[in-house]
């Protein structure tokens, strides 16, 4: 069915377009940015499944020249992300704060374009580092939502996120992960969840130090540790670029 509604908004975008010379209907922030390149960072409107299915998204303009739809946003705690399968599937939050793009939103994204992933993250003495992979994408609901994640090609953070490659998506209500117990559930969090996890981005958000319980915060293991308790972490995604160059 997705195929099919895919295709439905290809052809009302093209009579959107024949029949309005200045439409302008971004598929993502990389098409925003193309068509303004002075474009701030901040929230705005892209139609990654067509002109009927308006889709609010906060978008880096500046990062590494730009271009970045953000999917995960965590930066205050004021959103809760221990949430069911049907949230983590549509998308929840604000998209000016802390936000969840959707299982659902984000395989659309995945599948007009080819997309590279960069994770940013901050802790709470002022430091930043980041981790970029070469390809990301997922499947469908049918198979879980699986990730597909390309090889890790630098970034100061290290490499947490390999670990979680071909996992499908678990929530508390949702087991899907390789323990023989339920990561969401013990780990306060939906996401591509190993046996478990060396990265929790939707994990429980507390200043460093706050929280008890091991490995329940946002954590990246590869740059921080385990225990150590994120300020701010962001997943991103944007078209990779192609050379169109010739030898």
């Amino acid at each position: 069915m997705i195929w099919v509604a895919l295709l439905l908004g290809q052809l009302l975008l093209a009579v959107a377009v024949q029949s309005n010379s200045k439409a302008y209907l971004p598929l993502d922030c990389d098409d925003i940015y193309r068509c303004d390149n002075k474009s701030n960072s901040g929230v705005y409107t892209i139609y990654p499944g067509g002109p009927t299915t308006p889709l609010h998204v906060y978008c880096d303009m500046k990062t590494d020249g730009g271009r970045w739809t953000v999917f995960l946003r965590r930066v205050d705690g004021t959103e809760s992300f221990f949430r069911p399968w049907k949230h983590y599937k549509a998308g929840f939050g604000n998209i000016a704060g802390e936000y969840w793009l959707g299982l659902e939103n984000i395989l659309l994204l995945t599948m007009r374009k080819e997309n590279e992933l960069r994770v940013d993250m901050e802790d709470w003495e002022g430091a930043d580092a980041s981790a970029q992979y070469s390809t990301f994408s997922i499947d469908s609901e049918n198979n879980g939502y699986q990730l597909h994640l390309g090889s890790f090609t630098g970034g100061t953070a290290g490499d947490s996120l390999s670990q979680h490659k071909s996992m499908k998506f678990t929530t508390f209500d949702k087991d899907q992960d390789a323990w023989d117990k339920n990561c969401g559930q013990h780990f306060l969090g939906g996401f591509w969840y190993n046996a478990c996890h060396h990265t929790n981005p939707t994990g429980m958000y507390a200043p460093h130090g706050a929280i008890g319980h091991d490995n329940v915060q946002v954590v990246w293991n590869a740059w921080k540790g385990w225990n150590y308790s994120l300020k701010t972490i962001a997943m991103k995604i944007r078209p990779v670029v192609k050379c169109s160059c010739t030898l």
